[in-house]
């Protein structure tokens, strides 16, 4: 008698899935969740794979163990028995086999002289009994089917084997019938001990999993650490570069990708260094040279106002000295005169905003008093009408004040006319100051350009009246006082400038003595054109 052992599966295996969607938020957590991540599914390949590997080796070896034995067995007490044993017969050779063997029931089955099937079990218990119920089916009718003989199969029964489950334990149900007539022995074997072994072995490997993950997660954090922190100088550094620090340098170490990015990052500063510094000289420069202008033209405007002033009384006395041939031109040389003199002026006016020394000289003025007081100044009483009420105090600096009416205005009646409308109006701490025109309005392609300097809306008028600074100084003279000025179009037509003025200027005055009152270089990039 052979053994063909042609396993038939016993237990089954479940397995459940969890899904989770971790929203990743900083690059050391997408680390560390990576780490885990690989190190989770190491761990839990390899403690699968030893798990496997280890059961079938225990499982293997209980197994052969236990069919060893049965076949030994079957062969010194079963083969020893006559021809149609009676039950009781059957009962003590199935004790003799399962004393002998390592902790299995035993039973067998055969016919009686009379021709009935007897059986004989080892165990009597009917709680722990083994009886022909307790083996399966397919078990039974691969232990009684005659297999042919053939030159590699040289016997016609062998002996198989099947793992069940009864209740919550495994069991090995083995069988097998004798060669030339006799009885079929089956054998149950209980596998409890070994399901215990692989359960702390499977508790183990879990407890080993976690230790890894927790390993893995610690490895990360001071990977992530380690990769980061010149990621984090890195940020640091551009930020500091960003807000104007440009002497910014970054600690450069070793000869990897991090080190070449902080050189590429230092090379990077260190030309935009050199850059904005020879920028910063050239409009230095540059404001020099205005600056130095506007004074040396003083002088000799003064000599050619005053005689132009001299020239125009001549023009308006009654006795009219002048030739009438060379008066259009003696009048052109006075508005032409007064014209340049007006753009020295504002022009001593830009280099002082760019150069940060504007300073202001606060004082209490009722707002609509200095409105009434810039109009009447310049004679634009029967063009304007003013809404507001007096009594309306700010603490500002008037002749800024009156430079920023006087350009607001002025440009309303020249480019918009009249009747222009200026209205003054609280709001919380602030002063709202409209100037509104009956004009046609701005063109949308011009509103964005309206404050830019000696920009003018029409390529056509390019030496008209205006300098093209007017609404440029308006605006820095704003700014200064920690102000605005908007411009838009009406609904009902024309353009309107909003004026937005805090009531007290005076917590500015600290500001500017350290050099911080909103400076024209930045913000005076601006024109009277619309």
């Amino acid at each position: 008698m052979t053994k063909a052992r042609g396993g038939i599966r016993g237990w089954s295996a479940t397995r459940t899935k969890v899904q989770s969607r971790i929203r990743f938020t900083s690059l050391r957590l997408r680390l560390v969740v990576v780490f885990g991540l690989v190190a989770l599914t190491a761990a839990v390949s390899a403690s699968g794979i030893a798990y496997w590997l280890n059961r079938e080796a225990v499982q293997s070896r209980a197994q052969d163990a236990a069919l060893n034995d049965f076949e030994r067995e079957l062969q010194s007490h079963v083969s020893t028995l006559r021809p149609n044993p009676s039950q009781d017969q059957l009962r003590i050779a199935a004790r003799k086999m399962a004393d002998g063997g390592d902790r299995f029931g035993v039973l067998l089955i055969d016919e009686d002289p009379e021709g009935r099937t007897v059986s004989g079990s080892s165990t009597d218990n009917a709680l722990n009994g083994f009886s022909l119920d307790d083996v399966p089916a397919s078990l039974q009718k691969a232990v009684d089917k005659r297999q042919k003989i053939t030159s590699g199969n040289q016997h016609p029964y062998h002996v198989y084997w099947q793992r069940v489950i009864d209740g919550d334990t495994p069991y090995l149900v083995g069988g097998a019938k004798m060669i030339g007539g006799g009885p079929t022995a089956y054998m149950r074997k209980s596998l409890e001990k070994e399901a215990e072994d692989l359960n702390s072995l499977a508790w183990s490997l879990g407890i080993a999993t976690g230790l890894s993950l927790i390993g893995s997660a610690l490895l990360a954090q001071a990977a992530a650490t380690t990769v980061l922190k010149p990621v984090q100088r890195l940020g640091v550094a551009a930020r500091r570069l960003g807000e104007g620090q440009l002497d910014t340098r970054l600690r450069v170490s070793g000869t990897d990708e991090l080190a070449d990015l902080s050189r590429t990052f230092n090379l990077a500063a260190e030309s935009l260094e050199k850059k904005v510094d020879d920028m910063s000289a050239r409009e230095e420069a540059s404001r020099r040279f205005v600056a130095d202008m506007s004074h040396e033209l003083r002088t000799p405007l003064t000599a050619i106002t005053a005689v132009t002033e001299v020239l125009e009384e001549e023009l308006d006395a009654e006795t009219g000295s002048v030739d009438p041939m060379i008066e259009p031109a003696v009048r052109l040389v006075v508005s032409e005169t007064r014209r340049l003199n007006d753009l020295v002026e504002n022009l001593m006016e830009v280099t002082r905003f760019d150069a940060g020394t504007a300073r202001l000289v606060l004082d209490d003025v009722d707002i609509a008093d200095q409105i009434t007081a810039c109009i009447d100044a310049r004679a634009w009483l029967d063009a304007v009408d003013l809404d507001a009420e007096r009594g309306i105090m700010a603490n500002l600096d008037p002749r800024r004040l009156d430079v920023i009416l006087a350009n607001l205005i002025g440009n309303a009646l020249k480019h918009g006319g009249s009747p222009v409308r200026v209205s003054v109006r609280e709001e919380g701490e602030d002063l709202l100051i409209e100037v509104r025109d009956h004009g046609p309005g701005i063109p949308e392609d011009v509103l964005p350009h309206v404050f830019d300097r000696f920009y003018k809306a029409s390529a056509s008028r390019p030496r008209s009246e205006g300098s093209g600074l007017g609404l440029s100084i308006a605006l820095v003279n704003a700014h200064i006082h920690g102000g605005s000025i908007t411009a838009a179009n009406s609904p009902e037509g024309g353009a309107v400038f909003t004026l937005r003025l805090p009531r007290d200027a005076a917590p500015l005055i600290a500001g500017e003595r350290d050099g911080d009152q909103g400076d024209g270089g930045t913000q005076d990039t601006e024109g009277d054109g619309q």
